[in-house]
């Protein structure tokens, strides 16, 4: 119901679970030129986070590039483990994907604390990516940020309140439609019913209540500053003007830290911290833009 016409949903297994991950489908699209630089577009986290984030955006690209979708493990389609995984579980994961599904090193497109974390697989695994196009990615640790200290976090970690509060108040249609327009939109008029019910349906998939609260807990937090200053992977960041939790001035500042990697930093006005569905037309020039400048 979610994949766009012209992808299909594969799977493949690795050290933490069996990853769903979409891809074209090569009986509708023709083979992509053979030097062409693969595309990997790796989904953020919160509630009812998958694949699906990506899937106003890659299938303009899948007539020239292989492209490649996953959902994380926890989130989506892919297995969902009944303990919490942590930051150094997804470094592997991710690292594990860019091994298996890209045999040619591509343009990892990600966003928020993916695209955070891919900052530092980059840094370990340099010669595995030829870039990094990240959307307002922050370690949400930055700089000495505290993630432990707002309310919602000192609720999530009560016995018992934080799967009710989940079950409750998250996983439900009112739920995620309040996320998506808090959090994740500018303007709550692009909100559609297709992306509500994307998002429900992964966050009520089972166990699924364990790694978003791991998440919200800021279990998987980390200081990106610390790491940014290693980098060296071609970069460009794009940040919404209206991003919650991770605003501009914190992009900026992150920005400064790798001025050699990272080659553009574009702020889009009036948009939230997802484009990728709330201006996908906008994410896709952009993109483009980016992957015209490596060819260079």
């Amino acid at each position: 119901m979610f994949i766009p016409p012209g992808f299909i949903q594969r799977s493949v297994a690795l050290s933490l679970g069996t990853v769903a991950y979409i891809e074209a489908d090569p009986n509708f699209w023709p083979a992509p030129p053979a030097s062409s630089v693969p595309l990997l577009f790796i989904h953020g986290f919160g509630g009812g986070s998958s694949s699906y984030e990506w899937s106003k955006v890659y299938p303009a690209f899948a007539a020239e590039h292989p492209v490649l979708a996953p959902d994380l493990i926890g989130w989506g389609d892919s297995d969902h483990p009944d303990r919490p995984l942590t930051t150094a579980d997804y470094l592997t994961l991710l690292g594990e994907l860019l091994e298996t599904l890209c045999p040619v090193p591509p343009v990892v497109v990600s966003s928020s604390l993916s695209g955070a974390m891919m900052v530092r697989v980059a840094i370990d695994y340099p010669d595995r990516l030829q870039g990094l196009f990240l959307v307002a990615p922050a370690g949400l640790a930055d700089f000495g940020q505290d993630p432990s200290s707002s309310l919602i976090n000192q609720i999530v970690k009560l016995p018992l309140v934080d799967q009710l509060l989940y079950r409750g108040a998250i996983a439900t249609t009112e739920g995620i439609k309040l996320f998506l327009a808090q959090r994740q939109f500018a303007d709550a008029s692009k909100i559609s019913d297709e992306i509500v019910a994307a998002y429900l349906k992964s966050a009520q998939q089972p166990n699924a209540d364990i790694a978003a609260l791991a998440f919200v807990r800021g279990d998987l937090s980390f200081d990106l500053a610390t790491y940014l200053p290693q980098l060296t992977t071609p970069t460009a960041l794009l940040w919404g003007e209206a991003a919650q939790l991770t605003d501009v001035a914190l992009g900026r500042r992150l920005a400064a830290l790798s001025p050699a990697a990272i080659r553009r930093f574009e702020v889009l006005p009036g948009v939230g911290l997802t484009p990728q569905l709330e201006r996908p037309g906008l994410n896709v020039g952009l993109i483009q833009q980016f992957l015209a400048d490596l060819a260079q």
